[in-house]
């Protein structure tokens, strides 16, 4: 039986060594704020002797105490980003687990055969070795991600669609959803529901990355995405209306001002086009009236209008291709 500590050690890369108060001691970071950043990263606080932390949990908390004497930097952002840090890589952790750790596994496994103790030992070895190598690449990543983010920001200073200081910006919002996903769960094995759910979220981001706009989450059946402008919005949504094949999908989109929050977006555009995808028939893209007056390039038929909970009556339209230009 492979042991819980001797795994999180061979992927830590280091041994644990530390009891909690050993990294306050260390680091200086009162033990209150560390308790409240640890539980931000999204991990229960182990019992207060048990030695569960590396010498770079350390060195990570004395970065922390470094970075609060910055005059830029205070207790309350330092919090925000780690709940940030901890939620988004909690997912790719298990992503990672599953594409990653589960596939050595499988290539380990002889045909016929059953997972045992060498298997597993073989495939926690592999990923000691791979580790490195894959830390560089979401290092890269995320630095990319950053200066992406960095220009999103900084350069929207000078315009009156954003406000990076009160976290508001005018975008187009989007929301694909698989019709009746829910029967169509019930009818697959975990294995081609979850081919569907792959084939579904990388054509998505695909088709969203292609036109310059941002994958904002993934809900399984359902995409959430923005875009700087109702016609980029537009093609994305006749793009993955066209290029998602194994399903249907429907479609929803609006445009207005939105609140930006730890990489999510929030206000009355997101639950309008929500709403907008929920009430479309199979196959439809629907936008909401207010992009009208900027879809001159495209096919629109303004549809009755409908109650839409907790958004009154709207009149949405119904989006067809772009309109050929001679």
């Amino acid at each position: 039986m492979v042991e819980a500590r001797s795994v999180e050690e061979l992927l830590l890369g280091e041994p644990l060594i530390h009891t909690f108060p050993d990294v306050e001691a260390l680091s200086g970071i009162p033990a209150e704020y560390g308790l409240r950043i640890w539980t931000a990263l999204g991990f229960p606080m182990p019992p207060v002797d048990a030695v569960a932390f590396t010498e770079q949990d350390v060195e990570a908390m004395q970065e922390i105490a470094s970075l609060l004497e910055h005059p830029f930097v205070d207790e309350a952002m330092v919090l925000q980003l780690a709940r940030g840090v901890g939620q988004t890589m909690s997912r790719l952790a298990s992503w990672l687990g599953e594409v990653w750790l589960r596939q050595l596994a499988d290539q380990l496994l002889p045909p016929g055969g059953s997972v045992d103790e060498q298997i597993v030992a073989d495939a926690l070895a592999a990923s000691a070795e791979l580790r490195p190598r894959f830390e560089q690449l979401l290092l890269r990543g995320w630095r990319r991600q950053l200066a992406a983010a960095g220009v999103r920001v900084l350069t929207s200073t000078a315009s009156s669609m954003a406000d990076p200081a009160a976290g508001t910006a005018t975008l187009a919002v989007g929301f694909a959803d698989i019709v009746s996903f829910t029967r169509l769960s019930r009818r697959m094995d975990g294995a081609e529901l979850a081919s569907l759910i792959d084939s579904f979220e990388t054509t998505c981001a695909s088709v969203v990355a292609g036109r310059g706009g941002r994958v904002i989450k993934t809900l399984g059946d359902e995409v959430l995405f923005t875009a700087a402008t109702p016609e980029d919005a537009a093609m994305i949504a006749l793009e993955i209306s066209a290029k998602v094949s194994e399903v249907e999908v429907r479609v929803g989109v609006a445009y207005g001002e939105v609140i930006l929050r730890l990489g999510d977006v929030f206000g009355t555009p997101v639950n309008l086009a929500a709403r907008l995808t929920a009430t479309a028939r199979p196959g439809a893209v629907l936008v909401a009236a207010e992009m009208a007056p900027f879809l001159d390039g495209f096919s629109l038929r303004a549809l009755k209008p409908r109650p839409l909970q907790g958004l009154g009556r709207v009149r949405p339209y119904l989006l067809k291709e772009a309109r050929a230009t001679s």
